[in-house]
């Protein structure tokens, strides 16, 4: 039995990774805790399990073995080294953290101490978004030659807990917005699709809408556009939004010398493949999740299996390195109007 603490209880706790983890039959929720302790006791009691003070009072009990931590982006890194050299494995919601330089530490600690760093990163394991890498790795639509992927809903005001206290609109707290809350995955989904790196970007971000409770614009940027150049030369786009307010769009399409395949573009198909020759593939295999509809997200039980099993994760810190260092050349190119070197890039 692994017993495992959770610090925060924010949604994204009380949504995915404390529920995943109540219902896996390897896993012991030994506490929370949260800054708010009334929320802490509260979840607790529905685990029924410990709330703990604070959560360096969990990471000093030997009896925990890992951690989750759903805290706001600006304490990601923080907690990480805590827990790591505390000789704690830790999954940590994304994005990995607020600067290239807290990312590289945490990547160095975790290496250091010798015990796991997973990022949250669950959109390389939906299963539509595994079977289209087989699909390109077999060469069903070719060569690919461009992409676009597109991440966008009403906002994190939805989403939130306490609606009125929103720290995703706080840039102290999240330091930046849509672009590393969505772009973070469509980032990290499209290197994994196309098992390649983001070489340079050319982004623009703006605050186009959300106002803060007095009415002012918010902080952080809720909408950006990115133009990636890929390593082998594949150029696409991505595109993240906290002001689509009618249907979420999670979707991505492939464009290779044989054809396209649409994924999570279809409400009954989650691939369609469409050839020059006007044939079509249809692929109904799972309904992408939404902040609607919540369902299994894959990351808690590839986390354990990690800790049962002694395996490395794939979605390791360092992994999640490279996708953070290509947002991070987003929003240094947005902030310059220059097209941006992921691998000159150190700030």
């Amino acid at each position: 039995m692994i017993n495992i603490g959770v610090i925060g209880c924010g949604k994204i706790a009380q949504v995915r990774h404390l529920p995943e983890y109540a219902s896996h039959p390897s896993v012991r929720i030994s506490g929370v805790c949260d800054a708010e302790k009334g929320r802490a006791v509260e979840v607790a009691e529905r685990y029924h399990t410990k709330a703990y003070a604070s959560y360096e009072d969990m990471l000093t009990d030997e009896n925990v073995d890992a951690v989750s931590i759903c805290t706001a982006n600006h304490s990601h890194c923080e907690i990480t080294l805590k827990a790591l050299e505390a000789g704690k494995h830790v999954l940590c919601e994304k994005p990995m953290a607020v600067t290239y330089a807290e990312c590289k530490e945490m990547v160095e600690t975790a290496k250091r101490t010798g015990r796991f760093l997973m990022i949250g990163h669950n959109q390389r394991l939906a299963k539509a978004h595994i079977k289209a890498k087989e699909l390109v790795e077999k060469g069903e639509i070719g060569r690919i030659i461009t992409f676009k992927s597109t991440f966008g809903h009403s906002g994190p005001e939805n989403w939130a807990v306490d609606k009125n206290n929103i720290w995703f609109f706080n840039k102290s707290a999240a330091s930046f917005g849509a672009m590393a809350d969505l772009g973070v995955h469509k980032t990290d989904l499209i290197q994994f699709l196309l098992s390649d790196r983001i070489k340079e970007v050319l982004a623009v971000t703006g605050t186009l809408d959300k106002k803060d409770n007095q009415g002012n614009a918010i902080g952080v940027d809720d909408n950006a556009i990115c133009i990636y150049k890929l390593e082998s030369g594949i150029i696409g786009n991505i595109n993240v939004s906290w002001s689509y307010y009618g249907e979420e769009d999670n979707s991505t399409i492939l464009y290779g010398t044989k054809g396209c395949m649409r994924i999570y573009d279809n409400p009954d198909y989650s691939i369609v493949i469409e050839k020059g020759n006007g044939q079509k593939t249809l692929y109904a295999i799972d309904k992408i999740q939404t902040n609607d509809r919540q369902d299994n997200s894959g990351v808690i039980d590839c986390w354990v299996s990690c800790l049962e099993n002694k395996i490395p994760p794939e979605i390791s810190g360092e992994e999640a390195f490279y996708t953070m260092k290509a947002v991070f050349a987003a929003l240094e190119s947005a902030r310059t109007g220059h097209i941006i070197s992921v691998d000159g890039l150190e700030v």
